[in-house]
């Protein structure tokens, strides 16, 4: 339990600082700051619930560490449900804030996306390498800095900033989600389009993760 509930404190603190970076003052720091909310947000919860639960906050990287055979499935699919309400949760504050602004709120939760009217309007085939791409490097890093061999003192530092670095690089193609709970929460409370797109968030860094993971339980990518 005590893993669940940090997993859930995780995912709502990573929803909640970068979405929230991007709806409640994207316009004052712009998208290198919201890059980096994303990023510090994973440093701060790698080093405050890392020795609890291992900070996945992620759907996508419990399935990796899960293929990598470095978690039970019942762990997983329990990680899974904490990391999805969590990000639900995360997304509910940040409309109760907008809604409760001069502004209103006006449906953006920063929700992923792609094609006409998204930020660089990238078409459904970018966004979903893009996605699988980032995801399998993502989970690689992850994989790499957790497993034998690997710096543990520096591995909240080397994923955080492996985050950040993938929103700096494609925040313009799909928002970067690279997390499916990441995508879910927001998408459920914004409706319209997101949810129509969510597919794509759930299944590209699925995909990216399990060939992460398949890579290093093969010894492909993983240290002697």
């Amino acid at each position: 339990m005590k893993k669940l509930i940090a997993e859930f404190i995780g995912t709502f603190a990573l929803v909640l600082f970068g979405c929230g970076a991007a709806v409640l003052a994207g316009a004052e720091i712009g998208q290198l700051g919201i890059a980096l909310a994303f990023g510090l947000a994973i440093v701060a919860m790698a080093y405050g619930i890392g020795p609890i639960s291992g900070c996945h906050v992620n759907p996508a990287v419990s399935f990796g560490v899960f293929l990598a055979g470095r978690m039970e499935m019942k762990d997983m699919l329990g990680y899974w449900v904490a990391q999805t309400f969590g990000a639900i949760a995360a997304a509910a504050l940040l409309m109760f804030l907008l809604s409760n602004s001069a502004g209103g709120f006006a449906g953006n939760l920063g929700q992923n996306g792609w094609g006409p009217g998204y930020l660089g309007e990238y078409s459904m085939v970018a966004a979903l390498v893009f996605e699988i791409v980032m995801t399998f490097l993502f989970v690689v890093v992850i994989l790499g800095v957790t497993g034998p061999g690997g710096d543990a003192a520096l591995a909240g530092l080397a994923i955080g900033l492996t985050l950040a670095v993938i929103h700096i690089t494609g925040i313009q193609v799909t928002g970067v989600s690279v997390n499916p709970a990441r995508s879910i929460g927001p998408a459920l409370l914004a409706g319209g389009a997101a949810i129509g797109q969510l597919w794509l968030f759930i299944v590209a860094p699925l995909i990216g993760a399990a060939l992460a993971g398949f890579a290093v339980k093969m010894k492909l990518i993983a240290a002697d």
